[in-house]
């Protein structure tokens, strides 16, 4: 069988095609990949162009000339609104707009940890939502639907409507036990309910393609649910274990264990952990940290391509650290200059501002892996990389050394591969328990051995 992994991220997206070889490996082509990122309204507010992604679909089915299963995987929190009639109503927001920071009243914090586990950050679904109706009330007063952004897409294609668990997962606004909404906090939010339509598990069905696009494209596949977050996706890329803490190296950095239940403790709160659901049952308890992100705004800020900035912080002195979780560096309007600001320093060489950020995101795993470790109680001597950052090798040096870990880093198509084998599951050719050694039979790994 043919599988179709749409896997987008918040700068690009692609069609990457597999299938399940007869000695047990997964092989892999990249078809397509089309650009993606926020666009800047007249206005300032930062915008997704989901008919540029749609289309960037349809191209990549265009492309791949066959396929049995199709799934799409996507960044988490942000969300379209429809009409009783399919038509978006208003801007679909990236989750980098500001329009959370004019919010007059949040929601007690204390309150909403104990409720969703859900690490605070400022833009989650939540406080979007909420932002929306102190600002735009007619909008989700005309709303029939809310899907998010892979549901979407998949509506798109199918014009059925479905709502993934595991994206759900990262909007604040679900019960990590029961695994459904927390309907009595909506309702005290005063939240349309009538949004937040049942969920399904990762491996449902959505349905076959439209009439029309199945004549465009020469074929009828059957959409399925991936974990349609692409962390989700990520985590089933990666060769987790019993003492894993998996690293989804990206724009964001996810890093996290695979748990059986949530951890809502004031411990947990305080150390900012995330309960976001996983496949089969389980809880992905992580922290999100800001990732290559900082290095792909100097890289585009101050022309140097990744290996010259990997290099320059490699001979740099390293001028101080930061905090790789601070919100300040979200969307900043120099991120050389934020980080000097955070630094307290001037006219710094951009090899010294890498060198920065190199080091603090490897300190910043360090960190939340012993906050996790004190948490849980468990031990964790292996951390799997997968994703883009993944290739960094200085960066995984770095973890290596400040964590005192095993480090193992691949594959870089991660969140892609970890869709396809759930696809690949989900249709019956793969079990659960041999993914595994079909994941380390299929991509190379490479090696980064603690010190110490």
């Amino acid at each position: 069988m043919v599988y179709l992994a749409v896997d987008i991220g918040a700068s690009s997206g692609k069609l990457v095609k597999g299938r399940l070889t007869t000695d047990g490996r997964v092989v892999m082509e990249t078809i397509h990949r089309f650009p993606n990122g926020p666009k800047k309204k007249e206005d300032g507010t930062l915008v997704w162009d989901l008919e540029g992604l749609y289309q960037g679909i349809v191209e990549g089915l265009k492309k791949a000339g066959k396929a049995d299963y199709i799934a799409i995987d996507t960044w988490g929190v942000d969300f379209v609104l429809l009409d009783e009639d399919g038509n978006i109503i208003g801007d679909t927001v990236s989750y980098r707009d500001g329009r959370t920071d004019r919010l007059d009243t949040w929601p007690d914090q204390n309150m909403l940890y104990a409720r969703t586990g859900i690490q605070f950050q400022r833009f989650n679904t939540i406080y979007q939502l909420l932002s929306l109706k102190q600002e735009h009330p007619e909008y989700l007063e005309k709303s029939a639907y809310m899907l998010f952004i892979p549901d979407y897409l998949a509506y798109r294609l199918t014009g059925v409507m479905k709502h993934e668990y595991t994206f759900a997962s990262t909007t604040n606004l679900l019960d990590p036990e029961k695994r459904t909404w927390d309907y009595e906090l909506i309702k005290n939010l005063d939240l349309p309910q009538h949004l937040f339509a049942s969920l399904s598990d990762p491996g449902s069905e959505v349905g076959r393609l439209k009439d029309e696009l199945k004549a465009e494209i020469g074929y009828d596949p059957m959409v399925i649910l991936a974990p349609s977050h692409d962390s989700a996706s990520a985590v089933v890329g990666a060769p987790v274990g019993e003492n894993t803490i998996y690293l989804s190296s990206g724009t964001w950095s996810i890093l996290g264990c695979v748990e059986n239940h949530p951890y809502r403790s004031e411990e947990a709160k305080n150390a900012n952990l995330s309960n976001e659901g996983g496949v089969d049952g389980t809880i992905r308890l992580l922290k999100n940290i800001m990732g290559t992100w900082m290095l792909q705004c100097l890289s585009k800020e101050t022309g140097a391509t990744f290996d010259e900035l990997e290099k320059e912080a490699r001979e740099a002195d390293l001028p101080g650290l930061i905090d790789a979780s601070d919100s300040r560096f979200l969307s900043p309007e120099s991120m050389k200059d934020e980080i000097s600001k955070a630094l307290g320093k001037e006219n710094l060489t951009r090899g010294e501002i890498a060198s920065a950020v190199y080091n603090s995101l490897a300190i910043a795993y360090r960190d939340a892996i012993e906050e996790m470790e004190k948490i849980t109680g468990r031990t964790f001597s292996h951390i799997a990389i997968v994703g883009g950052g993944s290739k960094d090798g200085y960066l995984n040096a770095l973890t290596a050394m400040y964590t005192h870990r095993t480090v193992t880093a691949g594959p870089g198509e991660g969140t892609a591969i970890g869709n396809l084998l759930y696809q690949m599951i989900t249709a019956g050719e793969l079990t659960r328990d041999r993914k595994n050694e079909v994941l380390k039979a299929s991509v190379r790994m490479d090696q980064f051995r603690r010190l110490g």
